[in-house]
């Protein structure tokens, strides 16, 4: 397996790949990979010859308050991890080479960006559009995948490669989780054993909000505060819990219902750690199988 810390050399690695005819796959990551992410590596080896993974943890995603500083980072750990699941190439550049000196542009994304984490985290998503729109322009013609546990980040980069008229498949896969129905995340290290526990509330509240749509429920504040009673419970704080249409991520307003598929998303603070997650009623699984006694779907 190839380790490029160059972003020309990564281009030129690309480049070859196609010129041998292969197909080129990338998933992004910013590193400490878990076994969602190796789910990723193994669907773009299944769409593409050449899989690229790429490790950078990008600072204009970053709030001022948050946890770029902390963020962990291993690349002999993750790039190993790469190699064992059948990456061809791993790209870990560094910050100045990615926001060479004199670095003024941005991506700004409109209305996509604008709710759920949007007032949450202002600038986040410029940060995601633009450092994404850095990875694919040098990686050229390809599939890219990434996962729907990141929901609104995965409309936001569907909206940056249609409006750009960029060269990519996009594919977003369904979220993996821990046996308790947690979904996997970098920051699920930042737990607490109590936090860790007490997290387990999520996927309950979730699998809860598509039970009852399964039976028909489609109030949207119902189904929305069916979900935030249950983190509520367990939460140091919360930021949101939104039903909004799954493709514009429009928040379904009070007294209104859904259609045949709606997302619901959240936001929560555990300790230390801020934990997302989702389900699109009328499509994914509950993420805690009822059919399965302390396993989750994923």
């Amino acid at each position: 397996m190839e380790l490029w810390r160059e972003p020309e050399a990564f281009r030129r690695a690309c480049d070859a790949a196609r010129a041998r005819h292969a197909r080129v796959g990338l998933v992004p990551t910013m590193g400490a990979l878990h076994a969602g992410h190796l789910a990723l590596v193994e669907e773009a080896r299944r769409r593409a010859d050449f899989v690229a993974v790429t490790i950078f943890v990008n600072p204009t995603q970053f709030g001022p308050n948050e946890d770029f500083g902390r963020y962990p980072r291993d690349l002999d750990r993750d790039a190993a991890l790469c190699e064992r699941a059948g990456a061809s190439a791993v790209f870990a550049p560094t910050v100045d080479a990615m926001y060479v000196a004199g670095d003024e542009t941005r991506v700004h994304v409109g209305a996509t960006a604008g709710p759920l984490c949007g007032p949450h985290r202002p600038g986040h998503f410029e940060g995601v559009a633009t450092i994404v729109a850095k990875l694919l322009g040098l990686t050229g013609p390809s599939v890219a995948v990434f996962g729907r546990k990141d929901y609104q980040q995965l409309r936001v980069i569907h909206r940056v490669v249609r409006d750009l008229f960029l060269p990519v498949e996009v594919v977003g896969m369904r979220t993996v989780r821990e046996a308790d129905g947690l979904a996997m995340s970098s920051r699920n290290a930042y737990l607490k054993p109590q936090h860790r526990a007490a997290a387990r509330a999520i996927p309950e509240a979730l699998s809860a909000a598509c039970k009852a749509f399964e039976e028909g429920e489609r109030d949207a504040e119902t189904l929305a505060g069916m979900v935030r009673a249950g983190v509520e419970l367990v939460a140091t704080s919360v930021d949101y819990v939104e039903v909004a249409d799954p493709e514009s991520l429009a928040p379904v307003l009070v007294g209104d219902r859904t259609g045949d598929r709606a997302l619901v998303a959240l936001a929560v603070r555990l300790g230390g750690a801020r934990l997302i997650d989702n389900v699109v009623l009328g499509e994914d699984p509950p993420p805690i199988d009822p059919t399965r006694d302390g396993e989750a779907a994923s």
